[in-house]
C-alpha cells in the first residue's frame, strides 16, 4: 500500500507534459517536436499491454516505480532544459535537433525492447547515459568516456542516435569492442572493418581461446586481411594455431593443443600416434585424464581446446565411437564373443571407461554389457571400482553410474569396494547438482527408476534430502529448485506416498494420456511415423503396414507414403516408406509427406521414431512439434531427451536403451492404436503389464530380453525432470 497512489501521480507527468508552455513559452515551430515526444512516452508506456501511466516490467514493485519514474520524468526534464538553454542551444534549429535526440532515445527503446535488444528494465541507464551524452555534446565536450562506461546496449542506441559527431570513428571503436566482448564467438566474421586498429590483436587472441577450431579455418587463409591479422599476432597461442593451420591433418592435434601450447606435449610426440588408431585414441584418455584433473577443484582450469568442435572431448567420443563401438554393435548377431568383441581388446580398464561414457547414445545393451564385463576383467582378480574411478579423476562418474544403474550393473560396481567408499560415492553421485548443468541432474534423475536394491535408493533419496536443506539454508535457488525436484521425483516412485507429479509440478498426467488430449481441433488423433531406407527400415516396414489390413482400417498408398484411416476412433496414421537412404529418398520422402501434412492442417500428436540411434537427429529435424506421445527406437539419452522436450514440451516418452526392434515396436504402437480407435484413453502401467505378460510368453529370448530394456514414460524420471525444472523457469 505505500505507493497506492503513486502510479496516478506519476500518470499526471504525461498530463503535464503539454502544460510546459505554462512556464516555458515555447515557439509555435517547436511544438510539434514536444509533442512528438510526449506521443513517444505514451507509445513506451503500452509496451507492457496497456496505457495507464505505469510502466511495469515484473512483479517488483519498487522497479516498475523507477521505471515510470524515469519514463515519464526525465524526458520533460530534457525538454525543460533544452528550451531554458539558450546559452549552449541559441538557435532554434539546435533546441529542434536536440528535442529530436529526445524522441529518438524513446523510439529507440520502444522499438528495441520489441526487436529484444534492449530490455525494459535498461530504460533508467539508458536515460541517464543519454543526458550525460546530451549535454557534453551541447558543452562541446567529449562524450565518449560515458560510452565506455554504459553498456553495450545502451552505447549503441546512444551512439546511433548521436551519429552526426565528429567522433564517428571512435564512437565505433568503442561499440565495436564492447559488442566483441558480448559475442566472442563472432569476432572472426565481423573484424575486418577494425583490422587495423590497435585493439584488434587482442580481439584476435579472445577468438582464438573461444573457438580454435574455427580459428584454425580463418587461419588457412593466411592472406586474408583476417588471416594477415592472425598470421601478425606474438602470441603464443595464436602462433601455434597459425602454425597448425599450415600443417597436415591438422584437427588431429587440436585436442592436445593445451599441452602443445604448455610444452607437455611436442608436435612429434602426436604425430606418432596419428596414423595408429588404438595409440591415438589411448593418448586421447591419458590427455583426457590429465585434463580432468585440472578441471577439478581446486584448480578448475579448463584446458584450451577441450570443448566445443574436434575439441579433446569430442573427438575422443568420435574416435570411440568409430574404432570401438560401431564395430561391436556390428557383430551384435556374432555368437562367439572373441570375435565380436575382438575390437576393444587393446584397451585398458579406463579407455574402456571412456568408451563407455561417450558412448551412452550409440553403444547397444549387449555391446555394454560384454565391455563392461571386460573393462571389470582388466581391473584384475579383486577389482576395486574405486580405483579405477581415481585413475580417470572421477571424470563424468555421474553418467558412468548412471548407465551401470540402468544396464544393471551397479550393484557389481559397488560391491568391488568397501562399503563406507560405496556410499561416499553415491554421496558425491547427488552432490553438486545445483550448478544448472542439468545433464547430471537428469542422470541421477534416470538413474534412480533403474536401481532395484531398496537401501541404495533410500541412500539416494536421503542423500538429496539433505542437499535440499543444505541449499535452504544457503538460499541457494538453483539448489533448492533442483533437489526439490528430485525429492518429490524419488518420493512419488513409492505409491504409498500418494504424491501426484502432475498436480506437483504442474504438467501434465504422468500416467494416462486420454483421448480428447490427443486429438486436434477437428477430432482427429494423427499419428506420423518415421522409417529409414536402411536394412533394418526395409525390413520391418512391411509387417508394419500389413498390420493395417482388414476392415478396421482403410489404406490407401502414395508414391511416397501410406495412409491408415480408422473405421472408427478417428485415427489417422501416416508413414514414410523406407526408401533407399543412401540417395537421400527417405528423407525426400519425410520432407514431403511434412509439407502434405500441412497443407492439410494435419499436426501429429504422436511421433514414432523407427532407426537407428545415428537416424534420430533426422526425425527430431522433422518432428512437426507439440507432439503428445513420442516413442523413439533408439537411447533416451539426456541430449535425445533434452532437444525431444524442447520440440514438444508436454510429450510422453517410451524409449530404449538397445536398439528398437519390430517385434517389440510394432505391438507398443498396435495397442495404443486399439485404445485410442476404440475412444479409450490410454494408461500407461495397465499398457505396461499387458504387454509385459505378452512378451513373457515370447519363445523368443531376444524379444524378452529386449523388452526389458524399455521404459515406459512414467518411469522415464530425466523427463519428468525437464518437464518440471523446465516448469518452474517459467513460473520464476
Amino acid at each position: 500500500m505505500k505507493y497506492g497512489f503513486i502510479p496516478f501521480i506519476l500518470m499526471l507527468g504525461f498530463l503535464r507534459a503539454s502544460a510546459l508552455s505554462d512556464t516555458t513559452d515555447i515557439p509555435l515551430s517547436r511544438q510539434g517536436r514536444h509533442e512528438d515526444i510526449h506521443t513517444e512516452q505514451i507509445n513506451c508506456d503500452r509496451l507492457d499491454g496497456k496505457i495507464d501511466g505505469m510502466l511495469r516490467a515484473g512483479n517488483n514493485e519498487s522497479v516498475n516505480i523507477a521505471l515510470t519514474e524515469a519514463l515519464i520524468r526525465k524526458p520533460n526534464e530534457f525538454r525543460q532544459w533544452i528550451e531554458k538553454n539558450d546559452a549552449q542551444l541559441p538557435t532554434n534549429n539546435d533546441k529542434v535537433r536536440y528535442l529530436r535526440y529526445v524522441s529518438e532515445v524513446l523510439i529507440s527503446f520502444r522499438t528495441g525492447v520489441k526487436a529484444k535488444q534492449i530490455t525494459i528494465t535498461e530504460l533508467p541507464d539508458l536515460l541517464a547515459t543519454f543526458e550525460k551524452i546530451m549535454k557534453a555534446k551541447a558543452a562541446g565536450s567529449s562524450f565518449l568516456p560515458y560510452l565506455v562506461q554504459s553498456t553495450y546496449r545502451v552505447a549503441k542506441i546512444n551512439a546511433q542516435i548521436f551519429s552526426d559527431t565528429a567522433d564517428a570513428h571512435e564512437t565505433d571503436a568503442i561499440i565495436y569492442q564492447k559488442y566483441a566482448a558480448l559475442h566472442s564467438d563472432l569476432i572472426l566474421q565481423t573484424i575486418e572493418p577494425f583490422a587495423t586498429e590497435p585493439y584488434a590483436d587482442s580481439l584476435i587472441i579472445l577468438a582464438c581461446t573461444i573457438n580454435p577450431v574455427q580459428f584454425y579455418n580463418y587461419a588457412q587463409s593466411p592472406n586474408s586481411i583476417v588471416g594477415r591479422l592472425i598470421h601478425r599476432s606474438t602470441n603464443p597461442m595464436v602462433m601455434k594455431v597459425a602454425e597448425l593451420s599450415q600443417t597436415d591433418n591438422a584437427l588431429l592435434y587440436f585436442p592436445f593443443l593445451d599441452d602443445l601450447l604448455s610444452g607437455r606435449q611436442g608436435m612429434d610426440d602426436i604425430k606418432k600416434n596419428i596414423d595408429d588408431s588404438v595409440s591415438y585414441y589411448k593418448l586421447l584418455v591419458n590427455t583426457a585424464t590429465a585434463y580432468s584433473r585440472r578441471m577439478a577443484a581446486p584448480l578448475k582450469d579448463t584446458p584450451v581446446a577441450y570443448f566445443g568442435d574436434n575439441g579433446l572431448w569430442q573427438t575422443l567420443y568420435k574416435k570411440a565411437k568409430f574404432n570401438f563401438i560401431n564395430p561391436i554393435n556390428d557383430l551384435h548377431d556374432e555368437s562367439n564373443l572373441s570375435v565380436r568383441m575382438r575390437a576393444i581388446q587393446p584397451l585398458s580398464a579406463a579407455e574402456l571407461y571412456y568408451m563407455l561414457v561417450t558412448g551412452e547414445n550409440d553403444i547397444y545393451t549387449s555391446s555394454y554389457k560384454h565391455s563392461f564385463d571386460r573393462m571389470m576383467q582388466l581391473m584384475g582378480p579383486k577389482p576395486r571400482g574405486d580405483s579405477l574411478l581415481l585413475t580417470v579423476n572421477f571424470d563424468h562418474f555421474r553418467k558412468f553410474i548412471k548407465m551401470a544403474a540402468n544396464y544393471n550393473k551397479l550393484d557389481t560396481f559397488l560391491k568391488t569396494m568397501p562399503p563406507n567408499r560405496s556410499a561416499q560415492l553415491m554421496t558425491a553421485f547427488v552432490a553438486h547438482l545445483d550448478n544448472k548443468n542439468l545433464e547430471d541432474a537428469v542422470d541421477v534423475a534416470d538413474s534412480y527408476s533403474s536401481i532395484t536394491n531398496p537401501k541404495l535408493q533410500q541412500s539416494m533419496l536421503a542423500n538429496v534430502i539433505q542437499n535440499e536443506n543444505d541449499a535452504i539454508a544457503a538460499d541457494n535457488r538453483n539448489g533448492k529448485i533442483v533437489y526439490g525436484l528430485l525429492k518429490t521425483i524419488f518420493l512419488s516412485a513409492d505409491k504409498k506416498n500418494g504424491i501426484d507429479l502432475s498436480s506437483e509440478f504442474g504438467i501434465p498426467p504422468i500416467y494416462d494420456v486420454s483421448n480428447i488430449y490427443m486429438q486436434d481441433d477437428k477430432n482427429r488423433i494423427v499419428e506420423e511415423v518415421f522409417f529409414y531406407g536402411d536394412k533394418d527400415g526395409k525390413a520391418f516396414y512391411p509387417p508394419f503396414r500389413n498390420s493395417f489390413s482388414g476392415s478396421n482400417w482403410k489404406v490407401t498408398e502414395k508414391k511416397e507414403w501410406m495412409e491408415a484411416y480408422s473405421a472408427k476412433g478417428n485415427v489417422w496414421v501416416f508413414a514414410n516408406k523406407p526408401l533407399d537412404s543412401d540417395a537421400n529418398l527417405d528423407d525426400s520422402a519425410q520432407a514431403h509427406l511434412n509439407n502434405y501434412l500441412a497443407d492439410q492442417g494435419m499436426k501429429p500428436s504422436l511421433v514414432v521414431h523407427r532407426g537407428h540411434s545415428y537416424w534420430l537427429s533426422h526425425t527430431m529435424s522433422r518432428m512437426p512439434g507439440d507432439a503428445k506421445i513420442v516413442i523413439l527406437g533408439s537411447c533416451g539419452g539426456y541430449q535425445n531427451l533434452n532437444q525431444i522436450l524442447e520440440i514438444n514440451p508436454d510429450a510422453h516418452i517410451i524409449s530404449t536403451k538397445e536398439i528398437g526392434t519390430g517385434d517389440i515396436n510394432l505391438p507398443i504402437l498396435s495397442y495404443i492404436n486399439d485404445v485410442f480407435t476404440n475412444y479409450g484413453n490410454l494408461t500407461w502401467p495397465k499398457m505396461w503389464q499387458t504387454l509385459t505378460k505378452d512378451f513373457e510368453a515370447s519363445p523368443s529370448k531376444a524379444v524378452r530380453e529386449s523388452w526389458d530394456d524399455y521404459i515406459p514414460p512414467y518411469k522415464n524420471l530425466g523427463a519428468i525432470f525437464l518437464k518440471a525444472y523446465n516448469k518452474k523457469m517459467e513460473e520464476e
